[in-house]
């Protein structure tokens, strides 16, 4: 194979189209369920529920022995989500790793259009073209504005330039928290509120929001409990995110 280079930049060596992988992503292990390719994925892949593949520990602590063990030819990883310093632990062990980068809906379609096509010599999924289709076009005019929780004790919040930012923007939905220095600022119920978003949406991940936790800490804002999946994953469930955001969010699909 020709010289790849991942989302980073970094020089990818592969003799072939990988056929022992390892997926340090959630999202991207869903989206390579059906490749018959995955031998290892973390203890968060979640999706599909019947994944039977060995695991491999958390995200921020991959288990680097356990995945040497396994083999791979390809390690897959996401600048946000694992640690460089993993990333460097495994190609010091002569593991080949592919890295991807998804701060936007766009550039993580491009991504896994990359990661199909020129990695692992196939076709793009149904799934893929679909989402492809769904998501694209110009960014339209914002019907309300949200502030979107993923931690309490300490509150943090989305802020700027993140994949579910730039998702909500898709469907009509400001980030309250735009302007944020930080891409995941830590913030408090007061100044949340002081912000006046229409809704403070609550998901199920990294925290687990509740109907018992996390809604009463805002009686006078509209809340929303949210499947997580729906604005961080950028796999298969961004078919799903359109149609269902659309719906919940005050805009019919489109």
């Amino acid at each position: 194979m020709d010289p790849l280079f991942d989302d980073l930049g970094e020089q990818v060596d592969l003799s072939a189209p990988p056929r022992r992988i390892v997926c340090l992503v959630p999202s991207l292990t869903e989206a390579l369920a059906d490749t018959g390719l995955l031998i290892g994925a973390t203890d968060w892949c979640t999706h599909p529920a019947d994944l039977d593949v060995a695991r491999v520990r958390g995200t921020k602590n991959p288990d680097l022995n356990a995945i040497a063990a396994l083999e791979p030819d390809l390690v897959i990883a996401n600048q946000e989500e694992n640690r460089e310093l993993d990333v460097r632990r495994l190609r010091e062990r002569g593991i080949t790793v592919w890295v991807t980068v998804t701060e936007s809906v766009p550039q993580a379609i491009g991504a896994m259009t990359r990661l199909f096509v020129d990695v692992l010599g196939r076709e793009q999924p149904g799934w893929l073209v679909e989402a492809a289709r769904l998501w694209s076009g110009e960014l339209p005019d914002p019907h309300t504005t949200a502030a979107v929780a993923i931690w309490r004790d300490p509150w943090m919040v989305v802020g700027r330039d993140t994949f579910t930012g730039d998702l909500l923007a898709r469907v009509g939905v400001a980030n309250a928290f735009a302007d944020s220095p930080d891409r995941y600022p830590t913030t408090t119920v007061e100044e949340i509120s002081a912000r006046t978003p229409d809704v403070v949406v609550l998901p199920d991940e990294p925290y687990v929001f509740s109907r018992d936790d996390g809604p009463e800490a805002f009686p006078e804002r509209k809340t929303l409990l949210l499947e997580g999946r729906l604005i961080t994953w950028y796999g298969p469930s961004l078919v799903e995110a359109h149609s269902t955001l659309h719906e919940l969010l005050g805009r019919p699909t489109i």
